[in-house]
């Protein structure tokens, strides 16, 4: 194979058109981060499926929930870039607004 160095990394062209990411979900007292590699031009949705998260964490739904990369709400179809960090994000137990109204009224 071919290799040529990439930001100081030497790489062959077969590793170029690697991505490597993390998949992460989050319930109280359990966190989970998943390493994987994925093909260049791989998406949020092909990612997750992947990662097998959706077999552990049946309660898990793309259709209901929401995603993100490093933070920031993302589409299922948002392609993946090298080191990106894909989250699953539980939906809120509470509104915020309401929650601290009500610790308000209480004192």
């Amino acid at each position: 194979m071919v290799g040529e160095t990439v930001n100081g990394e030497r790489r062959t062209v077969n590793e170029e058109t690697r991505l490597r990411v993390e998949v992460v979900f989050a319930l109280h007292g359990e966190q989970v981060l998943l390493a994987l590699e994925m093909e260049e031009g791989a998406t949020v949705r092909q990612a997750v499926e992947r990662s097998g998260i959706l077999r552990r964490f049946p309660g898990i739904s793309l259709a209901r929930g929401r995603v993100g990369i490093h933070g920031r709400v993302a589409r299922l179809d948002a392609p993946l870039h090298d080191g990106d960090r894909v989250e699953i994000y539980r939906p809120l137990r509470a509104d915020p607004k309401d929650a601290r109204r009500r610790r308000v009224e209480r004192g």
